[in-house]
């Protein structure tokens, strides 16, 4: 019998030993809100949303905001601003996390940076944002948002001036040369943030990357 006790108390400590850690429950009560891209949509996100609830989210802290994608990133980023504001009377969270995709980097940095929606968020992460502009907006210059979402707009001047990391918001951004879409690719990166170089990814193809989600799910709850 104390031979039998004896195994069962190695393997105990062997299963403390070798076992994962359990995640920080606190951190995935933060709202997490996804932004799509230049005519994306809620769907843009299912994976990520499967990815954040294996990570510890409950599908109650996971919202994502749509906007009209052919109208001014100004006003779709009001929107957000009052987005933002529901999802925290809903959750009574004080703060919450925003992901976004594309142009969504546009409506995300405009919030955050001139309407003053900083303290609002602790975490930013950009996924192939189109943070300082892309040349490929060129071929849909009949919208105004890509009008803005093209390299030395008066929209991109607004939110590259001065600080583009403003408040105590944390900031990441996830990027690839073979995005093939964010022209230059290194348009993605902010100043004064983590900026993560993958190694081969298109712009579509970080939607469904759960390597790449599942990074962003750690840093969030970090």
């Amino acid at each position: 019998m104390r031979r039998i006790l004896g195994i069962v108390a190695a393997f105990a400590v062997a299963f403390a030993v070798f076992s994962p850690a359990p995640s920080a429950s606190a951190a995935t009560t933060t709202p997490v809100i996804f932004v799509h891209g230049y005519t994306g949509s809620a769907s843009n996100w299912t994976t990520a949303m499967a990815v954040f609830r294996s990570a510890g989210w409950s599908s109650s802290n996971l919202f994502a905001y749509e906007y009209n994608s052919y109208g001014s990133n100004v006003t779709n980023a009001q929107g957000l601003q009052s987005y933002v504001n529901q999802v925290k009377s809903r959750t009574g969270a004080s703060q919450v996390a925003i992901v976004n995709h594309s142009m969504g980097g546009l409506v995300s940095q405009y919030y955050l940076k001139v309407l003053g929606g900083a303290s609002s968020v602790s975490h930013l992460a950009s996924i192939a944002g189109a943070n300082h502009g892309t040349t490929s907006a060129g071929a849909c210059l009949v919208f105004i948002t890509c009008q803005q979402m093209y390299p030395g707009s008066s929209f991109i001047a607004q939110i590259s001036a001065g600080d583009e990391t403003p408040g105590a918001t944390r900031y990441a951004t996830w990027y690839s040369a073979c995005d093939g879409v964010i022209l230059p690719y290194t348009s993605t990166r902010l100043d004064g943030a983590t900026n993560n170089l993958v190694a081969c990814q298109t712009h579509i193809g970080f939607l469904t990357d759960v390597g790449v989600l599942g990074q962003i799910a750690n840093y969030v709850r970090s």
